[in-house]
């Protein structure tokens, strides 16, 4: 005859149960842990009587300390992963309305609104290095975007940190300066230098040297070869 188990009677209130009756289910069921290894992970069981801490029980100790340390460096790097991902889909969006552009204007407007709306970037500027007046967007003489950013530009790489604030105000404008904290900025350059994207944050601590870069690289990359269709008079710093 087949023994019938009988589920325990569902109750709302949490299931308390007292060391003696834990300890007598264990003896009743001793094979409890097996398939069960996780559960032994987190136990803590003495093998010597007093202060004394045995060898095994200090190598069991590590051993969980190490396991809860790899999974936060394992949550860490999945959450980097997902950032990843997602600036990858919004830098590839940005990418192809760029290649799509029809006229200068649709460059200026697909750059600045999807570094404010999907990148959610508090201060944008876009500016052209020009000699003559541009028909769209912001844009300076070479001489004037040389005496206010020159120190920016020489490098041809992009900087990130604290800036100064004449640098502020020329890229950023008066009424914002003030209010951007740290900024990363980065060379419009494509058979010579066309301009200069900057994005601002009002956290100084947001845009660090160190901060990577690759994304808006990328996006300045494009930018620089795609500028030149649409605006002949551009000119060089240089």
């Amino acid at each position: 005859m087949t023994e019938q188990r009988q589920d325990p009677p569902q109750s709302s209130e949490p299931l308390s149960l007292s060391p003696e009756q834990v300890a007598a289910y264990l003896h009743a069921h001793p094979e409890f842990f097996v398939d069960r290894d996780e559960l032994l992970g987190e136990m803590r069981i003495p093998h010597q009587p007093g202060d004394a801490v045995s060898l095994v029980e200090r190598q069991v100790r590590l051993l969980r300390e190490r396991n809860i340390e790899m999974r936060h460096r394992l949550s860490q790097l999945m959450d980097v992963a997902r950032d990843n991902d997602r600036l990858f889909d919004k830098t590839r969006r940005l990418v192809l309305d760029l290649l799509d552009a029809a006229s200068l204007e649709e460059v200026v407007s697909a750059v600045e609104d999807s570094l404010r709306r999907e990148f959610q970037v508090p201060f944008v500027s876009l500016i052209l290095f020009s000699e003559t007046p541009m028909p769209v967007g912001r844009w300076v003489s070479s001489a004037e975007a040389h005496q206010a950013i020159g120190g920016l530009l020489a490098g041809g790489k992009t900087l990130c940190g604290v800036l100064r604030s004449h640098e502020l105000a020329f890229l950023f404008g008066d009424e914002e300066r003030d209010s951007v904290g740290s900024a990363a900025v980065v060379a419009l350059s494509f058979q010579g230098l066309h301009g200069v994207l900057a994005i601002g944050s009002p956290d100084p601590q947001h845009y660090k040297s160190s901060l990577g870069t690759l994304f808006l690289s990328y996006i300045a990359e494009v930018l620089a070869r795609v500028l030149p269709r649409f605006a002949t008079p551009l000119r060089s710093v240089r």
